[in-house]
Protein backbone atom coordinates (compact mmCIF):
# COMPACT_ATOMS: atom_id res chain seq x y z
CA UNK A 1 0.00 0.00 0.00
CA UNK A 2 1.21 3.56 -0.80
CA UNK A 3 -0.11 6.44 1.10
CA UNK A 4 0.51 10.01 -0.36
CA UNK A 5 0.57 13.63 0.73
CA UNK A 6 -0.14 16.29 -1.34
CA UNK A 7 1.75 19.15 -1.74
CA UNK A 8 0.71 22.02 0.19
CA UNK A 9 0.25 25.45 -1.93
CA UNK A 10 1.79 28.74 -0.90
CA UNK A 11 -0.29 31.20 0.56
CA UNK A 12 0.92 33.76 -1.75
CA UNK A 13 0.90 32.41 -5.11
CA UNK A 14 -0.69 29.03 -5.24
CA UNK A 15 2.62 27.41 -6.09
CA UNK A 16 3.20 24.07 -4.51
CA UNK A 17 5.99 24.70 -1.84
CA UNK A 18 6.94 21.35 -0.54
CA UNK A 19 7.21 18.42 -2.96
CA UNK A 20 4.58 15.17 -2.33
CA UNK A 21 5.56 12.92 0.08
CA UNK A 22 5.31 8.99 -0.51
CA UNK A 23 5.11 6.38 2.05
CA UNK A 24 5.09 2.87 1.88
CA UNK A 25 3.57 0.04 4.02
CA UNK A 26 5.92 -2.65 3.96
CA UNK A 27 6.68 -5.58 6.07
CA UNK A 28 10.07 -4.04 7.47
CA UNK A 29 8.54 -1.70 8.33
CA UNK A 30 5.31 -3.21 10.51
CA UNK A 31 8.02 -5.66 11.61
CA UNK A 32 9.75 -2.54 13.45
CA UNK A 33 6.40 -1.12 14.67
CA UNK A 34 5.34 -3.90 16.15
CA UNK A 35 8.95 -4.34 17.65
CA UNK A 36 9.06 -0.86 19.36
CA UNK A 37 6.04 -1.40 20.41
CA UNK A 38 6.74 -4.87 21.97
CA UNK A 39 9.64 -3.04 24.06
CA UNK A 40 8.46 0.07 24.84
CA UNK A 41 5.78 -1.43 27.35
CA UNK A 42 6.66 -2.03 30.71
CA UNK A 43 4.20 -4.98 30.72
CA UNK A 44 7.02 -7.07 28.65
CA UNK A 45 9.64 -6.37 30.76
CA UNK A 46 7.78 -7.69 33.29
CA UNK A 47 6.73 -10.62 32.14
CA UNK A 48 9.80 -11.68 30.85
CA UNK A 49 11.61 -11.12 34.00
CA UNK A 50 8.90 -12.83 35.71
CA UNK A 51 9.59 -15.93 33.34
CA UNK A 52 13.18 -15.74 33.67
CA UNK A 53 13.28 -15.74 37.44
CA UNK A 54 10.87 -18.92 37.43
CA UNK A 55 13.09 -20.70 35.49
CA UNK A 56 16.12 -20.10 36.91
CA UNK A 57 15.35 -19.62 40.43
CA UNK A 58 13.34 -23.02 40.42
CA UNK A 59 16.42 -24.86 38.07
CA UNK A 60 18.65 -24.15 40.98
CA UNK A 61 16.33 -24.67 43.91
CA UNK A 62 15.94 -28.18 42.34
CA UNK A 63 19.50 -28.54 41.80
CA UNK A 64 20.85 -27.92 45.03
CA UNK A 65 18.22 -29.53 47.40
CA UNK A 66 18.14 -32.68 44.97
CA UNK A 67 19.94 -35.40 46.67
CA UNK A 68 21.10 -38.87 44.83
CA UNK A 69 18.19 -41.90 45.10
CA UNK A 70 15.48 -39.60 45.97
CA UNK A 71 12.01 -39.18 44.51
CA UNK A 72 13.20 -37.47 41.65
CA UNK A 73 16.23 -39.88 40.42
CA UNK A 74 14.00 -41.77 37.87
CA UNK A 75 12.88 -37.96 36.22
CA UNK A 76 14.84 -37.32 33.09
CA UNK A 77 17.80 -34.78 33.66
CA UNK A 78 16.51 -31.72 31.75
CA UNK A 79 12.97 -31.82 32.80
CA UNK A 80 13.88 -31.89 36.44
CA UNK A 81 16.57 -28.63 35.69
CA UNK A 82 13.81 -26.74 33.47
CA UNK A 83 11.06 -27.41 35.87
CA UNK A 84 10.01 -23.67 36.59
CA UNK A 85 9.49 -23.73 32.73
CA UNK A 86 5.53 -24.57 33.27
CA UNK A 87 5.76 -21.18 35.61
CA UNK A 88 7.44 -18.89 32.88
CA UNK A 89 5.34 -20.91 30.26
CA UNK A 90 2.30 -19.29 32.08
CA UNK A 91 4.17 -15.77 32.50
CA UNK A 92 4.74 -16.05 28.65
CA UNK A 93 1.37 -16.88 27.68
CA UNK A 94 0.12 -13.31 29.57
CA UNK A 95 2.40 -11.63 27.59
CA UNK A 96 1.08 -12.88 24.18
CA UNK A 97 -2.34 -12.30 25.16
CA UNK A 98 -1.51 -9.05 25.98
CA UNK A 99 0.70 -8.23 22.91
CA UNK A 100 -3.11 -9.13 20.99
CA UNK A 101 -5.60 -8.45 23.24
CA UNK A 102 -4.18 -5.14 25.13
CA UNK A 103 -4.01 -3.08 22.26
CA UNK A 104 -7.62 -3.55 22.37
CA UNK A 105 -8.26 -2.61 25.79
CA UNK A 106 -6.61 0.44 25.10
CA UNK A 107 -7.58 1.48 21.87
CA UNK A 108 -4.23 1.27 19.89
CA UNK A 109 -5.52 -0.88 17.78
CA UNK A 110 -7.29 1.21 15.72
CA UNK A 111 -4.45 3.37 14.87
CA UNK A 112 -2.48 0.07 13.64
CA UNK A 113 -5.01 -1.08 11.64
CA UNK A 114 -5.48 2.33 10.06
CA UNK A 115 -1.89 2.70 9.44
CA UNK A 116 -1.90 -1.12 7.44
CA UNK A 117 -5.11 -1.23 6.56
CA UNK A 118 -4.84 -4.84 4.97
CA UNK A 119 -4.73 -5.81 9.10
CA UNK A 120 -3.51 -9.10 8.61
CA UNK A 121 -0.12 -7.85 8.42
CA UNK A 122 -0.39 -6.20 12.07
CA UNK A 123 -1.27 -9.77 13.37
CA UNK A 124 1.67 -11.64 11.57
CA UNK A 125 4.11 -9.04 12.58
CA UNK A 126 3.31 -9.38 16.33
CA UNK A 127 3.31 -13.01 15.84
CA UNK A 128 6.91 -13.02 14.37
CA UNK A 129 8.23 -10.33 17.01
CA UNK A 130 6.87 -12.59 20.14
CA UNK A 131 7.89 -15.51 18.65
CA UNK A 132 11.77 -13.93 17.73
CA UNK A 133 11.81 -13.12 21.31
CA UNK A 134 10.16 -15.40 23.42
CA UNK A 135 12.33 -18.12 21.82
CA UNK A 136 15.53 -16.22 21.97
CA UNK A 137 14.87 -15.47 26.45
CA UNK A 138 13.78 -18.93 26.68
CA UNK A 139 16.39 -20.55 25.23
CA UNK A 140 19.39 -18.50 26.83
CA UNK A 141 17.68 -19.00 29.81
CA UNK A 142 17.42 -22.37 29.72
CA UNK A 143 20.63 -23.15 28.49
CA UNK A 144 22.14 -20.79 32.00
CA UNK A 145 19.72 -22.48 34.05
CA UNK A 146 20.80 -26.42 33.02
CA UNK A 147 24.52 -25.14 33.55
CA UNK A 148 23.95 -23.33 36.90
CA UNK A 149 22.03 -26.57 37.87
CA UNK A 150 24.79 -29.25 37.12
CA UNK A 151 26.88 -26.93 39.40
CA UNK A 152 24.52 -28.35 42.57
CA UNK A 153 24.17 -31.72 39.99
CA UNK A 154 27.55 -32.76 39.68
CA UNK A 155 28.45 -36.21 41.27
CA UNK A 156 24.62 -37.26 41.26
CA UNK A 157 22.80 -39.52 39.74
CA UNK A 158 21.29 -36.37 37.67
CA UNK A 159 24.46 -35.39 36.56
CA UNK A 160 24.91 -34.71 33.06
CA UNK A 161 26.32 -32.00 30.25
CA UNK A 162 25.54 -30.08 27.47
CA UNK A 163 27.11 -32.43 25.02
CA UNK A 164 25.12 -35.47 26.38
CA UNK A 165 22.95 -36.91 23.77
CA UNK A 166 19.68 -35.38 23.57
CA UNK A 167 19.95 -32.83 25.98
CA UNK A 168 20.73 -30.13 24.13
CA UNK A 169 17.71 -30.57 21.56
CA UNK A 170 15.12 -31.21 24.82
CA UNK A 171 16.55 -27.46 25.46
CA UNK A 172 16.01 -26.17 22.84
CA UNK A 173 12.71 -28.16 22.50
CA UNK A 174 11.61 -26.86 25.97
CA UNK A 175 12.33 -23.18 24.42
CA UNK A 176 10.02 -23.86 21.29
CA UNK A 177 6.92 -25.68 23.26
CA UNK A 178 7.01 -22.52 25.86
CA UNK A 179 7.35 -20.48 22.56
CA UNK A 180 4.81 -22.07 20.57
CA UNK A 181 2.32 -22.26 23.86
CA UNK A 182 2.69 -18.59 24.00
CA UNK A 183 1.50 -18.05 20.23
CA UNK A 184 -1.29 -20.16 21.17
CA UNK A 185 -2.34 -17.89 23.55
CA UNK A 186 -1.30 -14.75 21.59
CA UNK A 187 -3.96 -16.03 18.77
CA UNK A 188 -6.55 -16.79 21.80
CA UNK A 189 -6.12 -12.87 22.63
CA UNK A 190 -6.40 -11.85 19.27
CA UNK A 191 -9.53 -14.00 18.69
CA UNK A 192 -11.24 -12.75 22.30
CA UNK A 193 -9.94 -9.18 22.33
CA UNK A 194 -9.95 -9.42 26.10
CA UNK A 195 -6.99 -9.73 28.39
CA UNK A 196 -9.31 -11.61 30.76
CA UNK A 197 -10.83 -13.45 28.76
CA UNK A 198 -8.15 -14.32 26.89
CA UNK A 199 -5.91 -15.42 29.95
CA UNK A 200 -9.52 -17.17 31.15
CA UNK A 201 -9.46 -19.31 28.15
CA UNK A 202 -6.09 -19.90 28.30
CA UNK A 203 -6.38 -21.37 31.63
CA UNK A 204 -8.95 -23.23 30.89
CA UNK A 205 -9.07 -24.42 27.22
CA UNK A 206 -4.95 -25.09 27.43
CA UNK A 207 -4.13 -26.24 31.02
CA UNK A 208 -7.35 -27.41 32.41
CA UNK A 209 -9.23 -28.86 29.72
CA UNK A 210 -7.03 -31.96 29.07
CA UNK A 211 -6.80 -32.47 32.72
CA UNK A 212 -10.21 -33.05 32.54
CA UNK A 213 -10.60 -35.00 29.43
CA UNK A 214 -7.84 -37.13 30.79
CA UNK A 215 -9.74 -38.46 33.18
CA UNK A 216 -12.54 -40.48 30.96
CA UNK A 217 -12.16 -43.78 30.48
CA UNK A 218 -11.49 -43.87 26.91
CA UNK A 219 -8.15 -45.04 25.50
CA UNK A 220 -9.03 -43.15 22.14
CA UNK A 221 -8.92 -39.66 24.80
CA UNK A 222 -5.92 -40.95 26.39
CA UNK A 223 -4.33 -41.11 23.20
CA UNK A 224 -5.59 -37.78 21.63
CA UNK A 225 -4.69 -35.62 25.15
CA UNK A 226 -1.10 -36.59 24.06
CA UNK A 227 -1.20 -33.84 21.13
CA UNK A 228 -2.96 -31.21 23.05
CA UNK A 229 -0.67 -27.97 23.67
CA UNK A 230 0.90 -28.92 27.21
CA UNK A 231 1.47 -32.26 26.58
CA UNK A 232 3.52 -32.12 23.57
CA UNK A 233 4.86 -28.94 24.69
CA UNK A 234 6.25 -31.49 27.83
CA UNK A 235 7.63 -34.44 25.33
CA UNK A 236 9.40 -31.67 23.55
CA UNK A 237 11.20 -30.48 27.23
CA UNK A 238 12.75 -34.63 27.88
CA UNK A 239 16.06 -35.61 26.54
CA UNK A 240 14.64 -39.27 26.42
CA UNK A 241 11.91 -40.42 25.60
CA UNK A 242 8.77 -40.32 27.74
CA UNK A 243 6.23 -43.28 28.27
CA UNK A 244 2.46 -42.71 27.29
CA UNK A 245 3.74 -39.61 25.24
CA UNK A 246 4.17 -38.43 21.77
CA UNK A 247 7.28 -38.43 19.84
CA UNK A 248 9.72 -34.96 19.93
CA UNK A 249 8.75 -34.72 16.02
CA UNK A 250 5.07 -35.64 16.61
CA UNK A 251 4.88 -32.83 19.47
CA UNK A 252 6.38 -30.46 17.81
CA UNK A 253 4.08 -31.01 14.73
CA UNK A 254 1.09 -31.35 16.68
CA UNK A 255 2.22 -27.90 18.68
CA UNK A 256 2.72 -25.90 15.54
CA UNK A 257 -0.80 -26.62 14.16
CA UNK A 258 -1.89 -25.78 17.18
CA UNK A 259 -0.98 -22.23 17.14
CA UNK A 260 -1.17 -22.02 13.26
CA UNK A 261 -5.24 -22.69 14.14
CA UNK A 262 -5.14 -20.02 17.06
CA UNK A 263 -3.96 -17.51 14.77
CA UNK A 264 -5.76 -18.42 11.83
CA UNK A 265 -9.12 -17.55 13.45
CA UNK A 266 -8.45 -13.83 14.48
CA UNK A 267 -6.86 -13.69 11.19
CA UNK A 268 -9.93 -14.19 9.63
CA UNK A 269 -11.71 -11.98 12.26
CA UNK A 270 -9.68 -9.07 11.06
CA UNK A 271 -10.88 -9.26 7.70
CA UNK A 272 -14.30 -10.21 8.57
CA UNK A 273 -15.47 -7.40 11.51
CA UNK A 274 -15.11 -3.70 12.32
CA UNK A 275 -12.42 -3.16 15.12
Amino acid sequence: MTITNAPTASPTTGAPATPATTYRVTPARVLRSEWHKLWTVRSTWITLLTSVAFLLGVGILMGATYTSGGGDSDVDTVVLTLYGSQLGAICLAVLGIQVTAGEYATGLIRASLTAVPHRTPVLWAKATVFTATVFTVSLVTALVTFVAAQIFLSGTDQAASLTDDGVLAAIAGNAAGVTLLGLVALGLGATLRSVPGGIGAFVGGVLILPEVLGMLPYDAMETAITYFPTQAAGALGSADPMPHAASPGGALLALSLWAAAALIVPSMSLKRRDV
